[in-house]
C-alpha cells in the first residue's frame, strides 16, 4: 500500500491519472476484457464543432460516461463512438459571417461549390478543443473512430433511410404554411419552431375593414403582424359565436364584432348596441381590401369575404380574425373557400417590388410604414403595443414567420399511434417525460418538413423531371449505375450536375438539401453504414440500451429518432433515456459569452478538476430533469464537503499503516470483526451498495449518487472521528488491526463503487490501495457485490439513534454558538421509549465523547427540562365544537400535567365545559415546550435533547486548553510535520490563560506530542484568540 499526501491538487493529480489511462490503453482494455455476447448498446448524439464545449455539453457527457462505466463495471462489453454534426445552419451561417455573404443570392454569386467546400474546411475546427475537454472531464468515448455527417458513408446510409420512407409512401412533397427563417431562406420544422421563443414588444392594432353596401359599418379585426396586412385576402368570424352590431356615440360609425368582446374594445357608455346576430349571418359578406396588391397578381374572385371556421374564439382581439397566406389556419380555409393565396414576401423575408411603398423592405421593418398609411386612410381603429411569446430562428436569432413553401415532408400522422405506443414501452428518467412534455408532444405532432432550400447538408436523394415524374435514389450504387458515373462524393455541387435520360424523360435533381435533423435521428443506421456493412452488428444492438441528452431535445434528437424508429423497424429508436436539466448561470439566466456571467469551464477544470465539476453537476437537480444555476461556490463546497474528506480518509490509513507497519495481507485482513464502530460501518457499506446497484439498474443517477455523498459524511465523519483513538494507540492489538481491516476494505470497495461517477478519486483511491495481483486500474474491475451477510439492521438503526442525538446535539451548540471544543457539563436525553433508552445506554460514551460532554443522563421525564403546556388543536377541534371552540380552548390551555401526561401516553380525557364534558383525544391537542433557564433544548419526534450551558471554572480552563490544542494542530500541519514528530511549545499569554495552560499541561502535550510546555514573558511566536484571551505561540521540531 501506498504512502499519500493530503498536500494534493485534484487537477494536477487528474493529469497524471489520464496520462497513466493513455499510457496503459486502460479504456480500449476496459471494453476488450469484456465477453461480445454481453453487448451494451448507446447512441451518441452528435454535437456541431464549430463552437467549444459549454456546461451543458460537460452535464450531458458527464451522464453518458456515468452509465457506460457503470455497465462496464457490471459485466457489460460498451463500444461508444463520438459523432460530429457537421451540416446544416450553424456551419452555413458562420461561414456566411466569415465571408461577408448576406443572404442566399450573394452564396449563388459565390458559388455553391465553393461555399460548400468553406463549410467543410471549418466544420471539424474545434475537435481538438473538444478531444482535450471530453476526455479531461474523464468521459471515456472513441475519438479515433469517430463518425461525420459529411462522410460518404454516412451519407448513403440517410439516403437509404429516405428511400425506405419513400418506399412506404411516408413522403412527400406539398405546400404547407410552415415555420420559415427568412435570414437563411430557409423552412424549419415544428419542432425547430419550438426550440426558441422569446418575449417580445408589437404593434397591436384592430383594424376598420368597410362593409360593401353599407353606410358607415365596418368590420373590427385585430393583428400583432401589420406586415401581414398586405396580404389579407379574406376575414374569418365563428359561426357559434354572438356578434353585434353597435354604433359608437361619438363617430356614429357602426361596427361589428362579438358581442363578447365589445367591453374590451369600447369604454362603457360610449356604444349602443344595434343588433344581434350569429356568425353564421356573415358568411359571404364583403369588405373593402385594406390594400389592392393582389389584384394584379393573383385571381381576387373570392377574396375580400368573410368566411366561417371554429378555430374563431372570443378569448381575444373582436372575434373576427384577418386571414393572410403566413397561417396554417388561413391557406386551410383558403383552399377549402377557393380563395387565391397571394404571398408577396420573397425568400429573404422582404416585399416584392410590386408593393410600392414597402417594396425590398424587410417584413419586420415594415410595420411602421404600414401602420402609417392605414392611420392616414382613416383605417385604423386603434394602435397599441402587445408583449407576447414569439418564435425565434435557433440558430440565426432573428424573427420566424410563417410562410407557405413547397416541402418535402415525412407523413409523421400516418405512424403518429405506433410512435405513441412505442413510447410506452420506453423508461424515462425521470418518469413524468414520458407522458409528459414527450407524450404530448407526440400527440400533437404533425407532419415533418424534412427538406431545406440551403446548401450544405444530404442533398434529397430525388431526381425529378419536367412532368412532375419523380426517380428516388437509396443508394451510391444506384445513383453509379444510373449516371455510369463514380461517385466519391454525395454534396450537392457534386450531385447536382447529374442529368439522367430515362424513357425519353430528362430527370434533375430537386434543389432541396435534407434537414440536419433528419440526419442526427438517423445516426444510428449511418454510424454503422447500415445496411451496406455491419448489419448483423447493428441489428443485434438495436434499439440502443440507453441515450441521454438535454430536456429541450424532446423536441428535437430524442423526437428524429423516434419517428424513424417507427416508420423503419416499427419499434422504439431506444429503450432508456435519461433527460438532463438546463445549466444556468448564477443569477438563473441563460449563460451568455456575451455578459460573461459563467465561469470559463476550463479554468475550473484546472482549478478544481474534473471530478469536483461531474460530482456537483451529478448531486444537482440538473440530473432529474431540472434547471442548475451553476456556482464556482458549488464546486468549492463539493470539493471541501466530499473530495477532500474522502481523500483524507485515505490519507488517514496510509498515514498510520505506514507508522504501524500495518499491511493488507490476507491474513490482517481477515481478521473478525468484533467492534460495533467497525460493524456498523460494513454494514452501512454493503446497504449502500445494494441502493447504489438498484438505482443505477433503474437510470436514476440522483439516487444514486446522493446515497453515496451521505456515506463519505458517516465514513469520515463519524467513523474515523470515532475510531481515531484505536488507530493511535500504541501496540498491535486486536482491536487496532480491526480498525486497520476494516477501513483498508471500506476505502477499497467505496473506491470500485464511485468509479463511474468521480472516477479520477476513484483510481486515485483503488491504485494506492491495490494488491499486485489486483486489476491495474479500478475501470477494469468489477462493481461491488452488496453481502446481505454484512448486514446488522439492528445495529444501523441503534447508530441512527445515536446519529440523530449527536446531530441534534450540533445543532444547539451551532444555534447558540458553543464551539464543539468547550466541554458542557451535562446533556439530557429524554425518551419515552424503552428500546431507544437502552440504545442511548449502551452508547452513551460515543454521545459524550462526540459531543465534548462530561455526563450523560437518560431519563423518561421531559419535564425536568421544560414546561410542558397544551394548545386546541383547531383543525380537528373546530369541526366537533363549532362555537364551543373559543371556551374549549381557554380550558386546554389551562391544562395540568397530569392531564398533559395522560394525552402524552395516547390516552384520552375529560375536558369539563360547564355543565357538558367532553372526551379529548391526543390529537385534538397541540404540545408545546418552553426550555428552562439555563437548557438549551431540541426535539424530534422520538427524542429531546437538552444541554446544561452553565460553565464551572475547571470546563473553562478545559476549553482554552482545547482551543490551544487545535492551534498548535494547525501549527503543525503548515509546518509539514509528520505525525509521529514531537516537539517543543513556548506560549505567551494572560494570568488566566497560563492558569488553564498550566492545569492541562498534560492532555496538552500527549495530543500534539510536545516534549515540552513553557511559558515565556515575551515571545515571537503566531498570535491567536483562544475564546477571546490573546495568546502567541511558537512550535519547533524537537531535534
Amino acid at each position: 500500500m501506498k504512502e499519500v499526501s493530503n498536500k494534493l491538487s485534484f487537477a494536477k493529480m487528474e493529469e497524471e491519472i489520464l496520462n497513466f489511462w493513455r499510457q496503459k490503453d486502460i479504456f480500449k482494455k476496459s471494453i476488450d476484457e469484456r465477453p461480445k455476447d454481453k453487448p451494451f448498446s448507446f447512441y451518441d448524439g452528435p454535437p456541431f464543432a464549430t463552437g467549444l464545449p459549454h456546461y451543458g455539453h460537460l452535464l450531458a457527457g458527464t451522464i453518458k460516461d456515468v452509465i457506460p462505466r457503470y455497465k462496464t463495471m457490471r459485466g457489460f462489453r460498451v463500444e461508444r463512438r463520438f459523432g460530429w454534426d457537421t451540416h446544416g445552419l450553424p456551419v452555413e451561417f458562420e461561414v456566411e459571417q466569415s465571408l461577408g455573404l448576406n443572404g442566399r443570392h450573394e452564396i449563388e454569386n459565390f458559388g455553391e461549390g465553393n461555399f460548400n467546400e468553406e463549410c467543410r474546411s471549418i466544420v471539424l475546427r474545434y475537435t481538438g478543443e473538444w478531444r482535450e475537454t471530453v476526455e479531461r472531464m474523464a468521459r471515456w468515448v472513441d475519438f479515433d473512430n469517430d463518425y461525420k455527417t459529411m462522410d460518404i458513408d454516412f451519407m448513403e446510409s440517410v439516403w437509404w433511410v429516405f428511400k425506405r420512407l419513400w418506399e412506404k409512401g411516408l413522403i412527400y412533397e406539398g405546400v404547407k404554411v410552415v415555420p420559415y427563417s427568412w435570414r437563411v431562406s430557409t423552412p424549419l420544422s415544428n419542432f425547430e419552431a419550438n426550440l426558441n421563443y422569446k418575449e417580445i414588444q408589437d404593434p397591436s392594432v384592430t383594424l376598420r375593414f368597410k362593409i360593401n353596401g353599407e353606410e358607415n359599418l365596418y368590420f373590427l379585426a385585430w393583428t400583432t403582424t401589420p406586415w401581414t396586412l398586405p396580404a389579407n385576402m379574406s376575414l374569418c368570424a365563428g359561426s357559434k359565436l354572438t356578434y353585434c352590431k353597435i354604433r359608437d356615440k361619438k363617430s356614429g360609425d357602426c361596427y361589428l364584432l362579438t358581442k363578447n368582446r365589445i367591453e374590451s374594445n369600447f369604454d362603457d357608455g360610449s356604444y349602443e348596441v344595434l343588433t344581434e346576430m350569429k356568425g353564421s349571418e356573415l358568411k359571404g359578406m364583403t369588405y373593402e381590401p385594406l390594400f389592392d396588391f393582389a389584384k394584379s397578381k393573383v385571381d381576387t374572385t373570392n377574396a375580400w369575404s368573410v368566411q366561417l371556421d371554429d378555430y374563431v374564439t372570443d378569448e381575444s382581439g373582436t372575434g373576427i380574425v384577418h386571414l393572410a397566406c403566413f397561417g396554417e389556419d388561413d391557406v386551410r380555409i383558403f383552399q377549402r373557400e377557393n380563395i387565391s393565396i397571394f404571398d408577396p414576401v420573397d425568400d429573404e423575408g422582404n416585399f416584392m417590388d410590386y408593393m410600392e411603398f414597402i417594396a425590398g423592405m424587410n417584413i419586420k421593418d415594415a410595420d411602421k410604414s404600414i401602420v402609417k398609411r392605414l392611420k392616414e386612410e382613416h383605417k385604423m381603429f386603434r394602435h397599441e403595443t402587445a408583449q407576447h411569446s414569439y418564435p425565434f430562428c435557433w440558430r440565426t436569432d432573428t424573427p420566424l414567420i410563417y410562410k407557405p413553401i413547397s416541402t418535402w415532408f415525412v407523413n409523421v400522422e400516418a405512424i403518429k399511434d405506433r410512435m405513441v405506443a412505442h413510447n410506452k414501452t420506453v423508461h424515462w428518467v425521470p418518469g413524468h417525460i414520458r407522458d409528459g412534455r414527450f407524450g404530448k408532444w407526440l400527440d400533437n405532432a404533425r407532419d415533418w418538413a424534412i427538406s431545406r432550400n440551403r446548401f450544405w447538408g444530404t442533398p434529397l436523394p430525388v431526381w425529378k423531371s419536367e412532368d412532375g415524374d419523380v426517380w428516388c435514389f437509396g443508394s451510391v450504387s444506384e445513383l453509379e449505375e444510373a449516371s455510369g458515373e463514380k461517385i466519391t462524393d454525395l454534396h450537392k455541387h457534386f450531385v447536382d450536375p447529374l442529368v439522367f435520360e430515362k424513357n425519353g424523360k430528362t430527370y434533375r435533381r430537386v434543389p432541396e438539401v435534407l434537414d440536419c435533423w433528419f440526419e442526427s435521428g438517423s445516426m444510428p443506421y449511418a454510424q454503422e453504414h447500415y445496411p451496406f456493412e455491419n448489419k448483423e452488428r447493428f441489428e443485434a444492438n438495436f434499439p440502443a440500451d440507453f441515450i441521454c441528452e438535454g430536456l429541450d431535445q424532446t423536441r428535437g434528437w430524442f423526437y428524429t429518432l423516434a419517428v424513424l424508429g417507427s416508420a423503419l423497424f416499427d419499434t422504439p429508436a431506444f429503450n432508456n433515456c435519461v433527460v438532463n436539466g438546463l445549466i444556468l448561470a448564477e443569477d438563473g439566466k441563460k449563460m451568455s459569452k456575451r455578459l460573461k456571467n459563467y465561469p470559463d469551464p476550463n479554468e475550473m477544470l484546472n482549478k478544481y478538476g474534473a471530478d469536483a465539476v461531474r460530482l456537483y453537476m451529478l448531486n444537482s437537480p440538473a440530473v432529474r430533469g431540472e434547471d442548475l444555476r451553476f456556482t464556482e461556490k458549488g464546486l468549492v463546497e463539493t470539493t471541501r464537503q466530499q473530495l477532500l474528506p474522502l481523500w483524507n480518509a485515505l490519507v488517514f490509513l496510509s498515514t498510520y499503516a505506514k507508522i504501524d507497519g500495518w499491511d493488507p495481507s490476507p491474513e490482517n485482513l481477515s481478521v473478525k470483526n468484533s467492534n460495533p464502530l467497525d460493524r456498523w460501518i460494513l454494514s452501512r457499506l454493503h446497504k449502500l451498495i445494494a441502493e447504489v446497484q438498484k438505482e443505477m439498474d433503474g437510470y436514476d443517477l440522483n439516487r444514486s449518487v446522493a446515497p453515496f455523498v451521505g456515506f463519505i459524511d458517516l465514513l469520515t465523519n463519524w467513523y474515523i472521528r470515532r475510531s481515531r483513538r484505536r488507530f493511535w494507540k500504541a501496540g498491535q492489538g486486536h482491536d487496532k488491526r480491526e480498525a486497520y481491516a476494516t477501513l483498508y476494505t471500506v476505502l477499497f470497495e467505496f473506491s470500485k463503487l464511485i468509479a463511474p461517477f468521480i472516477p479520477y478519486i476513484a483510481d486515485g483511491i483503488f491504485r494506492t490501495l491495490r494488491h499486485d495481483t489486483d486489476h491495474q486500474s479500478v475501470h477494469l474491475a468489477f462493481f461491488p457485490e452488496a453481502n446481505s451477510a454484512k448486514r446488522d439492521l439492528d445495529l444501523e438503526k441503534r447508530m441512527d439513534l445515536v446519529l440523530s442525538t449527536v446531530t441534534m446535539g450540533r445543532a444547539l451548540r451551532a444555534k447558540h454558538q458553543l464551539k464543539i471544543r468547550q466541554p458542557l457539563p451535562k446533556i439530557f436525553l429524554v425518551t419515552r421509549d424503552p428500546e431507544a433508552k437502552n440504545v442511548l445506554e449502551e452508547l452513551s460514551e460515543l454521545i459524550s465523547d462526540e459531543l465534548n460532554i462530561k455526563e450523560v443522563v437518560i431519563t423518561q421525564d421531559e419535564e425536568q427540562l421544560v414546561n410542558l403546556s397544551a394548545k386546541a388543536n383547531f383543525k380537528t377541534l373546530g369541526r366537533k365544537l363549532g362555537k364551543k371552540m373559543k371556551i374549549a380552548a381557554q380550558l386546554i390551555s389551562g391544562l395540568d400535567f397530569e392531564n398533559i401526561r395522560t394525552l402524552q401516553n395516547g390516552k384520552n380525557i375529560i375536558l369539563k365545559m360547564g355543565e357538558e364534558t367532553m372526551e379529548l383525544t391526543p390529537d385534538d391537542i397541540l404540545i408545546q415546550r418552553q426550555e428552562k433557564e439555563g437548557l438549551l433544548v431540541e426535539t424530534d419526534n422520538l427524542l429531546t435533547v437538552a444541554l446544561d450551558t452553565e460553565l464551572s471554572e475547571n470546563l473553562i480552563q478545559e476549553g482554552f486548553a482545547r482551543e490551544f490544542i487545535n492551534k498548535v494542530q494547525n501549527m503543525r500541519k503548515d509546518m509539514d510535520l509528520d505525525v509521529m514528530d514531537r516537539i517543543l511549545i513556548s506560549y505567551q499569554s494572560s494570568a488566566k490563560l497560563n492558569t488553564a495552560l498550566d492545569a492541562f499541561s498534560d492532555f496538552i502535550c500527549k495530543e500534539t506530542l510536545a516534549n515540552r510546555l513553557q511559558p515565556q514573558g515575551t515571545l515571537d511566536g503566531t498570535e491567536w484568540d483562544l475564546n477571546g484571551e490573546s495568546c502567541k505561540i511558537k512550535v519547533e521540531l524537537n531535534l
